[in-house]
């Protein structure tokens, strides 16, 4: 059994369903090989019995217990032995074909959808990308699954026909000309049947994608007494799914019916015409076994047959989802680089705005527009190639656009204002690369100054945090994304409002500590705290989208021409929205978010909880 996931999971043709198939049988085409052989020698070995039963039955009527009906029976117990053998080493193969196609599939929509970015929920519902793994990956291994049973069912049927057309002629155009009738009789069911379950798939899939967006919004809903509203909405569309579903249901119902009635009816037929030879001594006792033998076991083939065109339907929908999945060109990377890596040690920059990250420097941009700046720190850090051609940024002279992907993300690291945090260990959260020493995970907490987050987290750095970190405040979510982008310790660290979202003192541990763990490493700080500035080593003012002057904190501050005015003016306004008058609180200055993603809320929510001045207090974990 090969461990999974695989290492590689390949290249995929894009053209079509049908391409991608055979492409993935090609992959997995050895043990896919010894499924279809074991598949076929149980079938043949089924096929077989009839046949030694009835030339038993012959023997014992003609010979009583002689020889020739011990060797019968001994063969009935070998080939008994052998299909049971067979079977459970065949089962254990198509389960391995089974898993190898789900789980290549679920590997590949997981790397598409980990490198496309953006570009990914533009072009597709959340729900159809979920689909995709939860649903459509395990309908594709189901045709691997029955493909084994499927051929063994051909080779069977053929055996029986044989056997018959040798015994008696119109016998055996019965089972030649009968079987093919029933299968396709069956088979008229299963374009409709596609088709609504194509209907019923879509149906799903903005259901999910309904449910996640209200989740997601649950907490904006209630703010806005917007429940109503999206519960009637999702409801509409469940039932919407449920009227597709019984479409479905309805079709497979006389799908199921007619697996039974037609192959039925066939052994009906096969046996009342065997009897009327037997009677009239055209054929023997033995043969007319032979006869009902072949005809119950051909209905399982034909069982076989009609599952698998089931289940090809519902993988050829299914690889037309993944395909989907698949075909979206990522936001970045989408062609290999063409340029060599330039040497460590070289400068990062925006041409057009002018921000150089120098190396050995920690250098802060402010900007009277944050967002205005934070948009620059993004691009310099690469994540759409097609919106950044207008905008082309430089590492030591090339073109980002034009390096590896991986290079650029080894290299440069962009820790954004808002911090993304999935469900895990405190400590898998915060060292991505593998688990690491606790010694090296308790230092990065100690300089973003998260201590507390150990106490919020029950077992600390083994307890288990919630999706998106929801057990944290918003101000431990932050520096539980700095902890974790100065563990990676990348050449160049590009940090976005890092403290916007904790109080003063906090914010002044942390800029100190910052400085001293970054000193003589590229870095650039997205701020406008006076905190941050004071310990940099440059500063860039950015006005209208270039930087117009550069300089220490001080330095700044102490220039008379309109630079330095435009720059006190952004620095003495962060002054005023950090400082509330005395006796207002904090809360009443600042709107809330009911999103709760608002820090500056999340900080006064848990100041007036614990009756402390809103300015002064240090976030926690945990809201009731």
């Amino acid at each position: 059994m090969r461990s999974l996931p695989l290492a590689d999971p390949g290249t995929p043709p894009l053209t079509g369903p049908v391409a991608y198939l055979l492409w993935q049988a090609r992959r997995q085409w050895g043990i896919l090989t010894v499924g279809v052989l074991l598949g076929i020698l149980m079938f043949s070995c089924q096929a077989a019995l009839p046949y030694v039963t009835g030339y038993a039955i012959d023997s014992g009527l003609a010979h009583g217990f002689d020889s020739d009906l011990w060797r019968a029976a001994g063969a009935l117990a070998v080939l008994g032995v052998i299909s049971a053998a067979a079977s459970a080493i065949g089962h254990r193969y198509d389960v391995e074909n089974w898993l190898r196609a789900s789980f290549a599939a679920s590997q590949l929509v997981g790397h598409r959808v980990a490198r496309s970015g953006h570009t990914i929920t533009a072009e597709l519902p959340t729900g159809e990308v979920v689909s995709a793994v939860a649903n459509d990956a395990l309908r594709i291994g189901e045709i691997f699954h029955t493909a084994a049973r499927f051929i063994g069912s051909i080779v069977a049927y053929g055996i029986a026909a044989f056997v018959m057309l040798r015994t008696s002629v119109p016998l055996g155009l019965i089972v030649v000309l009968g079987l093919p009738t029933v299968t396709i009789c069956i088979a008229a069911l299963v374009k409709p049947l596609q088709r609504r379950q194509v209907a019923q798939r879509e149906a799903s899939g903005r259901l999910t994608t309904l449910g996640s967006d209200t989740v997601s919004g649950l907490r904006i809903l209630r703010g806005i007494g917007g429940e109503g509203v999206f519960t009637a909405r999702y409801r509409e569309q469940s039932q919407l799914v449920r009227r597709k579903g019984e479409a479905v249901a309805v079709t497979q119902s006389w799908l199921d019916a007619l697996q039974v009635l037609l192959p039925g009816a066939f052994v009906v037929v096969l046996i009342w015409y065997g009897a009327h030879l037997a009677v009239a001594g055209e054929i023997t006792p033995g043969q007319l076994v032979q006869a009902y033998g072949f005809a119950a076991f051909l209905a399982w083939p034909v069982q076989q047959m009609t599952y698998t065109v089931q289940s090809a339907t519902r993988a050829h929908v299914g690889a037309g989802k993944v395909l989907n999945v698949l075909r979206v060109v990522p936001a970045t990377g989408a062609r290999p680089g063409t340029q060599a890596a330039p040497p460590p040690g070289v400068p990062l920059v925006d041409e057009t705005s002018g921000v150089t990250v120098r190396p050995g420097l920690v250098s802060a941009l402010v900007s009277a527009d944050p967002d205005e700046s934070a948009a620059i720190a993004t691009r310099m850090g690469r994540f759409d190639d097609e919106a950044e051609v207008a905008t082309p940024v430089r590492l030591g002279g090339v073109l980002l656009a034009d390096l590896d992907k991986q290079v650029v993300r080894e290299r440069i690291l962009l820790a954004e204002a808002t911090p993304h945090l999935f469900s895990g260990t405190l400590a898998s959260e915060l060292d991505v690369h593998g688990p690491g020493d606790a010694e090296r995970l308790l230092r990065a907490i100690a300089l973003a100054d998260a201590h507390d987050v150990l106490d919020s987290v029950p077992d600390g750095l083994a307890g288990e945090m919630p999706e998106k970190g929801r057990s944290l405040s918003g101000g431990q979510r932050q520096r539980v994304a700095l902890a974790r982008a100065l563990l990676l310790d990348p050449e160049i660290l590009l940090l976005v409002e890092p403290t916007s979202a904790v109080d003063a003192h906090t914010e002044a541990r942390i800029a100190a500590r910052l400085a001293g763990e970054r000193h003589g490493r590229a870095t650039l700080v997205v701020t406008a705290s006076p905190l941050v500035l004071d310990h940099v080593d440059e500063v860039q003012l950015l006005v209208d989208g270039r930087v117009v002057a550069t300089g220490t904190h001080a330095e700044l501050l102490a220039r008379q021409d309109a630079h330095g005015a435009a720059y006190r003016r952004v620095v003495e306004r962060h002054l005023d929205d950090e400082t509330p008058p005395q006796g207002v609180p904090a809360v009443v200055t600042r709107p809330v978010d009911v999103t709760g993603d608002d820090p500056i809320a999340d900080e006064a929510f848990d100041a007036l909880l614990d009756g402390q001045p809103a300015g002064t207090h240090e976030t926690r974990g945990g809201r009731p």
